[in-house]
């Protein structure tokens, strides 16, 4: 996943202006957006301003190993991230010069995401965001819901049904692979399969931050005997709502990759080949909106079409890089104001609700 920060700003009652921070599971940056949307159609949405800040080695590092954290130290950590974020929005509020702003929505970075015990969390104290920034600001957008007896996730399919309801499936290829799509008038969304939180694991191995346009996965052998193996996972068996994490993943995909192939470039390839088929066994229609980092992975893409059997357009790069900061921006705008941000048919909680947390510094 990607971490999500928004601010707003209201120049009359029917604008309202927003930076949307998000960071995702699979560690490729922060994304900022800087959004003007129309209460009075949200689909006219402007987005005025975007970027997306690498972290450094360390950070990295941090991320990857905060699973393993004390609570104590998950603690110091939800505020020294809660203090670096507010830097980065700082530093692109003075890039781009940005006056007007509402309020500060974050998603945070998820450490733990274990609905069916109860838990989740995502770092980034809102109160350090707040006291960085002198901004209001909502955040913890997923607790409330496994609070409520949900998965936590996915929460963008809110944003799908509302902004984007001229596409009969939105696909989000990041960290993990998400769809949500209307079926008899209710919004129905779950995550896929991983995606990137594996392909990048394998070829960081080489070197490498990923694999550009898939070139090396393009290159490796198809391992049928681990195709086979990942395709009938138990995950897949399960109806929705369901979601996935970095838990699941290091339990059921790493051990099972290891075991079967050594050689990166087959692991990539045979990665790809069960991302394809898990996407194509829930696609029904060539009227797709494809978001995330890996709608550049040429190689994922065309596997893809040859397995639907469609040619797949992308839109444009920013839509493509910042569709999942966009509407954490957006759930902002629905918190602020009370209304359903978070959907039962998709989280499976026990009511829809208005979901996040709202922080006002003094």
């Amino acid at each position: 996943m990607s971490v999500v920060l928004v601010i707003f700003t209201r120049m009359n009652k029917n604008e309202v202006f927003v930076i949307g921070l998000m960071s995702g599971t699979s560690l490729d940056g922060i994304d900022l957006v800087y959004v003007k949307f129309f209460k009075n159609d949200y689909k006219k949405f402007k987005i005025l301003s975007s970027e997306t800040v690498g972290y450094s080695k360390e950070w990295k590092t941090t991320l990857q190993n905060a699973i393993h954290f004390s609570s104590e130290k998950l603690e110091l950590l939800n505020v020294s991230y809660g203090k670096f974020l507010g830097e980065v929005l700082n530093s692109f509020i003075d890039k781009n010069q940005i006056n007007n702003i509402d309020f500060i929505a974050s998603h945070g970075h998820t450490i733990l995401h274990q609905p069916e015990k109860g838990i989740t969390l995502q770092i980034g104290s809102g109160k350090e965001i707040a006291k960085a920034t002198s901004r209001k600001v909502v955040y913890d957008f997923r607790t409330q819901d496994v609070k409520l007896g949900g998965q936590g996730a996915p929460l963008v399919p809110i944003g799908d049904q509302l902004l984007f309801s001229n596409y009969d499936y939105c696909l989000n290829l990041g960290g993990f692979s998400n769809i949500s799509y209307q079926e008899n008038d209710v919004r129905i969304a779950y995550d896929v399969c991983p995606v990137n939180i594996v392909l990048n694991y394998y070829v960081n191995k080489l070197g490498f931050d990923y694999d550009d346009s898939g070139k090396i996965a393009a290159k490796g052998k198809l391992n049928k005997e681990l195709l086979k193996e990942l395709n009938n996972l138990e995950f897949y068996k399960i109806k929705p709502p369901k979601s996935l994490g970095l838990e699941w993943v290091q339990k059921n995909i790493f051990p099972l990759i290891d075991n079967l192939e050594k050689d990166v470039p087959s692991i990539l390839r045979t990665f790809v080949e069960h991302i394809a088929i898990q996407l194509s066994a829930v696609i029904k229609s060539d009227s797709v909106l494809i978001t995330g980092g890996g709608a550049f992975n040429v190689f994922l893409i065309k596997r893809l079409e040859d397995v639907l059997g469609v040619k797949i357009l992308l839109i444009n790069k920013e839509l493509i890089d910042f569709k999942e900061a966009l509407i954490f921006a957006f759930l902002g705008v629905l918190r602020v104001d009370n209304q359903v941000n978070c959907l039962k048919s998709v989280t499976g909680a026990i009511k829809d609700h208005s979901s996040g947390k709202i922080f006002i510094p003094n």
